[in-house]
């Protein structure tokens, strides 16, 4: 799925005209526990968000990414799925656990809900480490923006996320990775073989898609 130049600009614009970083002035403890809107249509927040269907059906939720490590599998997991569309990713909180490969099914499937009109909740066990690594991949791509603009826009709607360590260094590997797939996907006159010889030098066809779809805190 190609990148819509539409989107891009959209969340380009939300991050530029946003207030940079001030969420702590009226950030409150139990907010901690409440999903916060990112971008229009993309929810994030912890899993307890998640078993509340009186909150799913007042903010128009329709599809939910559980983000969960195999432990957690017997108490994080999807409560309705007669209701809502589903996506498990078994993720581990752990600074060894790679995002990289697991991003491009997120992204797949958070680009194909928003495209349909859906409205997306990202949540992980606390909502603080997992889920917003994960949104912060997503809004870097969409806007095409850096790691450093795409964290802080992220942590200004949701003040408490704060990412491992491993993550944070992945989320920086990401923007260069991305921005060499859009360098790969924006020049037509290479041939396909072109193409490969450049992702098989930058590693680039290792860890994610050559072509990206649309739509820290230390």
């Amino acid at each position: 799925m190609e990148i819509d130049n539409e989107e891009v600009n959209h969340t380009r614009v939300l991050l530029e005209n946003s207030d940079g970083f001030d969420g702590g002035s009226d950030w409150r403890y139990e907010m901690r526990r409440e999903c916060q809107e990112i971008i229009p249509n993309l929810v994030l927040g912890p899993y307890q968000c998640s078993k509340d269907t009186a909150f799913l059906t007042s903010a128009g939720i329709t599809h939910i990414v559980v983000i969960r490590g195999e432990a957690e599998a017997v108490f994080v997991r999807p409560r309705y799925p007669d209701q809502f569309s589903y996506l498990v990713l078994d993720v581990r909180d752990s600074e060894e656990q790679n995002l990289i490969r697991i991003y491009p099914e997120a992204r797949e499937y958070i680009s194909n809900a928003l495209q349909n009109g859906g409205k997306v909740l990202i949540v992980c066990n606390g909502g603080i480490s997992r889920g917003p690594a994960i949104t912060i991949m997503y809004v870097m791509e969409a806007a095409q923006v850096s790691f450093e603009d795409a964290t802080n826009y992220v942590q200004n709607k949701r003040y408490c996320i704060s990412p491992n360590l491993g993550f944070q260094c992945q989320l920086k590997e990401f923007e260069a990775i991305y921005r060499a797939s859009l360098a790969i996907a924006n020049q037509p006159t290479l041939t396909r073989d072109s193409k490969r010889r450049l992702e098989d030098d930058d590693s680039i066809e290792a860890d994610i898609d050559a072509r990206p779809s649309r739509n820290q805190r230390v």
